[in-house]
Parts: C-alpha cells; sequence; structure tokens
C-alpha cells in the first residue's frame, strides 16, 4: 500500500518543510557520526495509517552505538480527506529526539507541525529543548541564545519570552521538582494573518536549532576530554527522569500512542536506551493516583527487559510496544488522569480531532 497525502496546499508545504528539515538533521547526525563515529548511516523506517489510507511517515534511526545511545528522526502526515466523520483534516509533522552515546554531551528534543481543520482553520507548534545530563553551561548559553536571536527578531521580545515561560512550564516534573531539561521553548497554537511568514519562521527556528545542536554535538564529541565513571551512571539516573517524563507526564506522546497503535516504536523513539528501573521505582511514592497505577504497569514492561545488571533495564522495540500497550490501558480506564498531564497555556484536542 502506498501513502496518501493530504490534499490541502498548506498541509503539501508543510510536508515538505518538514520532510526537507527531516533531510537536514539526518545529515548533520551523519556527519558527527563520519567525524568521530562509525560513520554509520541512519536507516529510514516507514509506518502506515491504516494501510496508507490516511497518511502514514517514515523515520530515520540511528546505528552508530559509538556516536548515539538513541536517535530517531520522524516525519508524519495523518490525513482525513476522505472520511467526513472527522474535524480534522490533517497533520504534519517532525519530531526528533538525540541522545549521545557520551554523558557530557546534551540531548536534544525538537518538535514542529502543522495542524489543520476542515474548516480551513491551521496552526504551528514549535518546540526545542536541550536535555543534558551533565549540564554544561556553554552549551545551554549557545542554545538558548541562537533561539532567542532568531526568535526576537520574527515574533518579538514578548513571545519569545512566553514561548520560554511556556517551555518550563510544559517541562516540569512536579513528582520530582524539578524540569526535565535546562532550556525548553514552546510556540503553542502559532498563527497570525500572514500564512507565508508563519510556515517560514516554524522552519527558521528549527533550522536553527539543528544547526546549533549538531554543532555543540560534534565539538563535545572532538573535545578531548573523557567521560568518566560517574559521568555514565549520571547519564543512566537522567536517562530514567527522561523516561519518567515522557510516559507519565508528556501530553503529545500520550496524544500519539492514544490515537492508533500503528506507530507505537516511532513515538517512543524519544526513549533512551536503558533505564534504572530501581530509581524510577523510587519515585512512586511522589506520584498522585492514580497515576502510580500507571508506573506500577511501566515498571512492569521494565521487569521483563533485559538487563545489563541489578535495576537497569534495556529499552528495545518489544519493550516500547508493551510500554505503548500500558499507557493506552491506563488511560482508557482512567480518562480524567490526562487532566495530570503537561501544558502549555491551552490544552489541544489532539486525540479527539482524531475520533
Amino acid at each position: 500500500m502506498r501513502r496518501i497525502p493530504a490534499k490541502s496546499p498548506q498541509a503539501k508545504r508543510a510536508y515538505e518543510q518538514v520532510v526537507s528539515l527531516q533531510h537536514r538533521l539526518v545529515e548533520k547526525l551523519q556527519l558527527v557520526s563520519q567525524s568521530v563515529g562509525s560513520g554509520g548511516k541512519l536507516e529510514p523506517v516507514e509506518w502506515l495509517r491504516a494501510e496508507g489510507k490516511h497518511g502514514g511517515g517514515i523515520r530515520y534511526v540511528a546505528n552508530d552505538k559509538t556516536v548515539f545511545n538513541q536517535a530517531s528522526v520522524n516525519v508524519s502526515q495523518v490525513q482525513y480527506d476522505a472520511d467526513e466523520t472527522k474535524s480534522l483534516a490533517s497533520a504534519t509533522a517532525l519530531s526528533s529526539i538525540v541522545h549521545p552515546h557520551n554523558p557530557l554531551s546534551p540531548s536534544v528534543h525538537l518538535h514542529v507541525s502543522w495542524t489543520e481543520m476542515k474548516t480551513g482553520h491551521g496552526y504551528w507548534r514549535v518546540m526545542a529543548d536541550l536535555n543534558p545530563a551533565i549540564e554544561n553551561p556553554h552549551h545551554t548559553e549557545r542554545f538558548k541564545g541562537a533561539i532567542l536571536t532568531l526568535a526576537h527578531e520574527k515574533i518579538g521580545r514578548q513571545q519569545t519570552e512566553a514561548a520560554f515561560a511556556r517551555g518550563d512550564r510544559y517541562f516540569y516534573i512536579p513528582a520530582l521538582a524539578r524540569h526535565r531539561g535546562v532550556c525548553h521553548f514552546y510556540l503553542e497554537n502559532y498563527f497570525t494573518d500572514d500564512i507565508e511568514a508563519d510556515s517560514t519562521l516554524a522552519e527558521r527556528v528549527i533550522e536553527e536549532v539543528i544547526d546549533t545542536y549538531s554543532q555543540l554535538l560534534l565539538n563535545s564529541l572532538m573535545d578531548s576530554s573523557a567521560a568518566l565513571p560517574d559521568d555514565f551512571e549520571q547519564q543512566l539516573a537522567y536517562h530514567s527522569l527522561y523516561f519518567f517524563q515522557v510516559l507519565t507526564l508528556d501530553r503529545g506522546t500520550t496524544s500519539g500512542l492514544l490515537v492508533h497503535n500503528q506507530n507505537d516504536v516511532g513515538i517512543l523513539g524519544s526513549l533512551p536506551a536503558a533505564v534504572d528501573s530501581q530509581l524510577i521505582r523510587s519515585w512512586k511514592t511522589k506520584m498522585p493516583g492514580p497515576q502510580d497505577k500507571l508506573l506500577d504497569g511501566l515498571l512492569d514492561c521494565l521487569g521483563v527487559a533485559s538487563s545489563t545488571n541489578a535495576g537497569h533495564s534495556i529499552i528495545d522495540d518489544a519493550v516500547k510496544t508493551a510500554l505503548a500497550d500500558t499507557v493506552r490501558s491506563h488511560y482508557q480506564q482512567h480518562p480524567d488522569a490526562l487532566q495530570l498531564q503537561a501544558s502549555g497555556d491551552v490544552i489541544p484536542p489532539t486525540v479527539a480531532n482524531h475520533r
């Protein structure tokens, strides 16, 4: 079967943009691999929504384990042009997470998406956050400064500051009283009367993030400083926190899993390769009900995962599938628990749009 694209001119344009951004990031990551790693290429994996009737996507997955702990660059377009029961026309997105193998190099998450309703109304969502296991203040300054400079020029100081504040709210973890990363930018439900300018802004922000992060990654890996065993322990602890935030709080991840089960491994491509299940279990008493039950289910999935040693659970594709099923089952049983998930200024009706 083939993927059927969205018909709307703006959705077609958005798809061209996210594919271009995907290729830009993949090329940058492969250059890093060629410069300091094994030179392995990121491999494409295709997935289909309803056998392609409603679209699908392609993600690129890194296989150079000397450079990447985990890296996934996913483009998707889901459309309901032929389904009159849906108010959503299409959703087009690029989502990526890069977890380097070296704990002295930061992880990055980026997301850009165009959502278009059948009324013709559409909006952009742009996210970028730097997530180090061990913070390097120079990295933080460079990453935030690059976004600040561009965003100030395109949308002004007030909206830029609001986007950073919104990102900080979204990526705050109440149970642990800390943020997931050190810099969070979130432009939510963004649209103006100038569709062309909006499209350009979304593309330019992500271009800047890709270029800045890939240079930070390459520079950090070329640095002569060697990571110590304690650094890798800090990284494992941080990856456990990342797992905790993504699967118990991240509304985008949860919405993607609730909409359909045809890209579970791709949606959970944000997860690191291994976590400390004992550390994650220690956070259960800090969680509100019924999210403590969700954590029990997630830990059960980790309990059947292979381990490098006690408590260190490896997250492979089979575990990701089990985790996805657990998340879906939990919110089907406890739909009100969705109110406990992260949000910016509004709660997008993502799941309702697809139903």
